[in-house]
C-alpha cells in the first residue's frame, strides 16, 4: 500500500518531524540517566548532552570524551542522542567538535549555540564538515540580535534541521530592558519582544520545512505552569518541538503536543475515506459535538490531517493516543 505521505506531498517534502521533546543534560549523572529514560519510553524524545552549559570551565575536552562514551556506550539504543557544542567562536569548538566526531557511533545532530548570525553558522557548518561531519545535522539556537535578524537566511541553511529559541540568553541580550518576568513560564508569551522572537523563529522554520523547538521553563517543580506554555507554545505560536531540562518534564511535554483523542479520531476518519476515495474530495459530516456540520475535504486539508496523524505516532509509546493496530501496520510497518 502506497504511504499517505507519499501521496500527499511527493518526494520533495521533508520527513515527518523530530520527537516533540528535547532533553538536555550535561552532569554525567543526569546524561545516564536520561539515556536509561530514553531506553525506557522509546525514542519519543531526544536527549541532547551538553557540552557547552554542561561543561566546566577548562574542561571540555573531557566532557567531550565523555560524551563520545555515551554516544557509543549500550544506553544509546535508539540514535536519537545529539549534542550541544560550543559556540564556534570558542577556542576548543574544532576540537570538541572532533572528539565527538570521533565517537563509534555518530549524534544525531550538533546543536549550535549563539550564532551572532548566519556567517556563524556557516563557518560552523564548514569547521564540522572539514572535520567528517558532513552529514551530521545542524541545529542552531537563535538566542542573539543578529541570529533573529537572519533568521530566515538561517533555516534555509542545507544543514540546518531545527531551530530552537534560547529565553534567557535572548532576555539578557536586552541589557535589562525586558523585565526578568519575561523568563517565566507565563510572562515570555507575554512580552511583546519576546513573543515577536518566538513567532519570527517558527515562521522561518516553517517557510523552509524545518523543525521550530520551543524554549525552557525553568519553574521545573510547577507542572502546571509547564504544561500551559507547552500548549500556548504548540496550539498559538506553531512550535512543533519543546526543550527539557528535568526528567519530570517530558512526559507533560510530550502529551502537551501529542492530539487529542478527537483531534485523533476526526483525522483517521477523513483520512481513511480519502484513501477510500482514492485521494479525490469527499463530504464528510462532522460528529455531535461539533454540530453535525458537512464539509468538503481535498487534498489540502488531508495534508494537514495526516500530519496529525503522524504526530499522533511519534508520541504513542510516552502516553498519546494509539493509531488502530491496522492502520499503524498498513502506514507506519
Amino acid at each position: 500500500m502506497t504511504s499517505p505521505r507519499a501521496v500527499l506531498f511527493g518526494a520533495g517534502e521533508p520527513a515527518a518531524g523530530l520527537p516533540v521533546c528535547d532533553h538536555y543534560a550535561g552532569v554525567e549523572p543526569r546524561m545516564t540517566k536520561s539515556l536509561e529514560l530514553q531506553a525506557e519510553l522509546g525514542p519519543v524524545f531526544d536527549v541532547t548532552l551538553d557540552n557547552e552549559d554542561g561543561a566546566p570551565a577548562g574542561g571540555e575536552l573531557e566532557q567531550a570524551q565523555l560524551i563520545a562514551e555515551l554516544l557509543a556506550g549500550p544506553k544509546n539504543r535508539f540514535g536519537r542522542v545529539g549534542v550541544r557544542l560550543q559556540p564556534v567562536s570558542h577556542p576548543r569548538f574544532a576540537e570538541v567538535a572532533a572528539v565527538v566526531l570521533g565517537a563509534a557511533r555518530r549524534p544525531a545532530y550538533l546543536m549550535l549555540p549563539k550564532p551572532q548570525g548566519l556567517a556563524d553558522v556557516q563557518q560552523a557548518a564548514e569547521v564540522i564538515a572539514a572535520l567528517g561531519g558532513a552529514d551530521v545535522p545542524l541545529h542552531a539556537l537563535v538566542e542573539t540580535h543578529g541570529a533573529l535578524h537572519d533568521v530566515y537566511a538561517i533555516a534555509a541553511h542545507p544543514r540546518i534541521e531545527s531551530l530552537s529559541f534560547g529565553l534567557m540568553d535572548f532576555v539578557s541580550a536586552h541589557r535589562g530592558a525586558i523585565p526578568h518576568s519575561a523568563m517565566g513560564a507565563a510572562g515570555q508569551f507575554e512580552h511583546p519582544l519576546v513573543r515577536r522572537a518566538k513567532l519570527e523563529i517558527a515562521a522561518a522554520c516553517h517557510a523552509q520545512g524545518k523543525t521550530p523547538s520551543h524554549c525552557v521553563v525553568t519553574e521545573f517543580k510547577d507542572t502546571q505552569a509547564l504544561k500551559a506554555a507547552a500548549r500556548k507554545a504548540c496550539q498559538e505560536l506553531g512550535y512543533t518541538r519543546m526543550w527539557s531540562i528535568h526528567p519530570s518534564q517530558i512526559r507533560p511535554i510530550v502529551e502537551a503536543f501529542s492530539p487529542s483523542v478527537d483531534e485523533l479520531a476526526l483525522a483517521l476518519e477523513i483520512i481513511t475515506a480519502a484513501q477510500a476515495a482514492q485521494w479525490a474530495p469527499i463530504s464528510h459530516k462532522l460528529g455531535h459535538t461539533l454540530g453535525h456540520r458537512d464539509t468538503l475535504h481535498d487534498r489540502a486539508s488531508y495534508r494537514y490531517f495526516w500530519q496529525v496523524i503522524e504526530r499522533a505516532q511519534r508520541t504513542a509509546l510516552a502516553g498519546g493516543p494509539q493509531l488502530p493496530a491496522e492502520l499503524q501496520q498498513a502506514w507506519f510497518g
